[in-house]
């Protein structure tokens, strides 16, 4: 009899032991924050970012491999990482890779030591912050849509994270060099208000064709391969897998969905590395919902948006 008192007296404190360790271990690891702080909302975020895909460029440029197909980034205080399209499990130093190669990670910190800095992140610059997802900042490169990207929802949700993704393409440092078109009703002035409205970069035009046309013409297409004006990031990406703009600025077009033309080849101007963004309901392409409380659906991209752009400010 003794001894099953004794075995039942060892069983309880063995358990009583296992849960003080669960307890401590708890105790030991600090919580993971449930709201963004102040450095993941501010502007510093987008510095960080920008410093990260300019050494992502420059890595890539030294030694000698395309620029990964990377479709949005994800930035906490402790962390930056890049969700990629394509699973590459060799990543170049300091990122890691994880998940199987989709995500690349490293730790801000690295951003600080000597390292390859590369040029201006052309190919990434319509990467644009879509909101939070719960502590950390979301930001989505909109070129790799393949068709319109249309925001749907409570009109006062579309405008203010269409406005929120138009100011910051113009007047943030990830997209220093893209192009923005705001078409047809767009153009009345109600949709941005702020400096960003001033800048040489915006353009208007009455139509989406009117834009595509004064687009195609300003451009000047690719650069010969013996011109000064081939760019290490063009020599990079040409010829890659990556949806990427041929050496030239990308160019983000802004277009009510009452406006958007619905015939046969009506987006056949949308240059590969260009972006379509429609506030409304588009037959094609990436299809995003806005919520009432200031959630954003992302639809096929999965990423769970607790808090769209617009609501940051």
């Amino acid at each position: 009899m003794i001894w099953y008192v004794l075995a039942a007296a060892l069983g309880l404190a063995l358990i009583g032991a296992v849960a003080a360790l669960i307890v401590t271990e708890r105790r030991a690891r600090p919580p993971k924050p449930v709201a963004a702080s102040a450095a993941v909302m501010g502007r510093e975020a987008l510095d960080v970012v920008n410093a990260g895909l300019r050494r992502l460029t420059g890595e890539c440029l030294r030694s000698g491999r395309s620029l990964p197909d990377l479709y949005a980034v994800v930035y906490s205080e402790e962390r930056l990482g890049l969700l990629l399209a394509g699973a590459e499990e060799a990543a170049p130093a300091p990122w890691t890779a994880e998940a199987d190669g989709e995500r690349w990670t490293l730790s801000p910190d690295a951003l600080h030591r000597p390292g390859p800095e590369g040029e201006p992140a052309l190919p990434y610059a319509l990467t644009v912050t879509v909101g939070l997802a719960g502590p950390d900042r979301v930001l989505v490169d909109l070129s790799r849509a393949a068709g319109p990207v249309s925001v749907t929802g409570p009109d006062e949700e579309v405008r203010s994270l269409v406005r929120a993704v138009v100011t910051e393409a113009l007047a943030g440092p990830v997209g220093a060099l893209a192009e923005v078109t705001l078409v047809g009703s767009l153009t009345d002035g109600r949709l941005l208000s702020g400096d960003e409205a001033r800048t040489s970069r915006l353009h208007h035009a009455a139509s989406l064709d009117e834009a595509f046309a004064r687009a195609a013409s300003a451009g000047t297409g690719a650069p010969e391969p013996g011109s000064a004006d081939v760019t290490q990031i063009f020599r990079l990406i040409e010829g890659s897998s990556r949806i990427a703009v041929q050496g030239e600025a990308p160019h983000l077009f802004v277009v009510d969905a009452s406006q958007l033309p619905r015939r046969e080849g009506a987006l056949d101007g949308l240059r590969r590395g260009d972006a379509l963004l429609v506030l409304g309901e588009a037959p094609t392409g990436w299809r995003w919902r806005a919520g009432a409380g200031g959630s954003l659906d992302t639809g096929p991209l999965g990423l769970e948006i607790t808090r769209h752009a617009g609501r940051l400010a």
